[in-house]
């Protein structure tokens, strides 16, 4: 089910996102201080292409996320990162695993956290750092560590960077239930045997990151990237209906292979307006090949007020393996219904306002406050909006 909001957690990271991409090494600073910053959205979704029902029925789908994140800047060299958030998700689609309406699949509960240190090298030209997370839901346990560097030229307009990822999944089901019992959930009526004998899925993903300043008033960054997947990749409660009226659990390949490569202008329009575009080309060897184009531009309307217009398009390719509901063949060796493989354009708009008074020196300051308004419209009839709300506080600790 987690795929279902994925697209949540994009948005309700996009505040901070195009900053991340850009961020270098921060100057020495005279006091340690922590950066807080607080998240709450709210995701609704409606369409009637359900995975779970063979790509027919609700894909109905609410999710409140409360998210709180930590910067400890120690001093200049060290910064310590730890952030916890809770998702609330309410799935008219999972519902139907049992047929049974307002069971316990219908509500469920995402609890995840990370925690992470990142020092500059003595040199200032090099900065590592090293990160482990944890997340949990009703049908998944995900463990995942990664590890990073950065490193940025003499006169600081070149920044290479280099991140590796890996998360390790347990895919089984029952993690809020007392009685213990860990096991794959196929749907009611195909719990006749055991369709998968691996409950595990591991993934590693490689971003490299090329950050250039142009000129002083335009940046280009190109960011390719490596993924490779292994395990359990089907989802086990997810049904396929052939053209003979049987079914089946989904079934996909074992492995994956996706590269996915983005490229990224930032150009100052003016004192008052940054236009940031974005590319990506995005393959995989299941079939699907995507392109997304990104245009975000923040206007300053005053000293404290930025109003941020946002648009991205989304074209993809089906995957091999998917076909509609009753239309695949019961000879063939992988299948699947959902329609997150199928080919489909998408085109998701918003507008963000962002409040950020200036900061008083040696107190404890108030930075930004952020609300950010996404529509979402896809081909196959799925329409989703998110309402999100940031606000970042700066707390000064002690002289260094």
């Amino acid at each position: 089910m987690k795929k279902r909001y994925l697209v949540l957690g994009l948005i309700t990271t996009a505040f901070t996102a195009w900053g991340q991409v850009n961020q270098q090494t921060y100057a020495k600073k005279k006091l340690s201080h922590t950066d807080v910053e607080v998240v709450f959205s709210y995701y609704n979704q409606n369409n009637d292409h359900s995975a779970v029902t063979g790509g027919i029925g609700t894909e109905d789908l609410q999710v409140y996320v409360s998210h709180l994140s930590l910067d400890n800047i120690r001093d200049s060299v060290r910064t310590v990162h730890f952030d916890i958030g809770f998702d609330v998700i309410s799935s008219a689609s999972t519902d139907n695993i049992d047929f049974v309406l307002s069971s316990a699949s219908k509500h469920d509960v995402r609890v995840y956290t990370s925690l992470g240190f990142n020092k500059v090298a003595n040199n200032k030209k090099i900065t590592w750092g090293a990160n482990t997370s944890f997340s949990i839901e009703s049908d998944y346990l995900s463990v995942g560590q990664s590890l990073s560097i950065n490193h940025i030229n003499e006169d600081q307009t070149r920044e290479l960077s280099a991140v590796l990822q890996m998360y390790f999944d347990d895919l089984r089901w029952g993690r809020y239930q007392f009685e213990g019992v860990r096991e794959l959930v196929y749907p009611v009526e195909l719990r006749n045997k055991e369709w998968f004998d691996n409950y595990r899925r591991n993934s590693y993903n490689l971003v490299l990151g090329w950050l250039q300043t142009v000129n002083q008033r335009m940046s280009l960054g190109v960011y390719p990237g490596l993924t490779y997947q292994s395990g359990l990749l089907s989802t086990p409660f997810h049904r396929v209906y052939f053209i003979d009226n049987s079914k089946q659990v989904e079934k996909l390949p074992t492995g994956r292979w996706k590269i996915p490569v983005g490229v990224q202008l930032n150009t100052f329009m003016g004192p008052r307006w940054i236009l940031r575009t974005f590319y990506r080309y995005y393959w995989d060897d299941f079939g699907i090949s995507a392109h997304t184009i990104s245009l975000e531009a923040p206007v300053k309307i005053s000293r404290v007020i930025t109003l941020t217009p946002f648009i991205r398009l989304y074209n993809q390719r089906q995957s091999d393996f998917f076909k509609p509901y009753a239309r695949h063949v019961p000879t063939q060796e992988f299948f699947t219904s959902d329609y997150d493989l199928s080919g489909f354009s998408s085109n998701s708009s918003g507008l963000g306002f962002r409040y950020a008074p200036y900061a008083h020196k040696g107190r404890n300051t108030f930075n930004a406050i952020e609300l950010r308004f996404t529509h979402y419209e896809r081909s196959d009839g799925m329409i989703a909006n998110t309402l999100t709300l940031l606000v970042n506080y700066d707390k000064e600790q002690k002289k260094q």
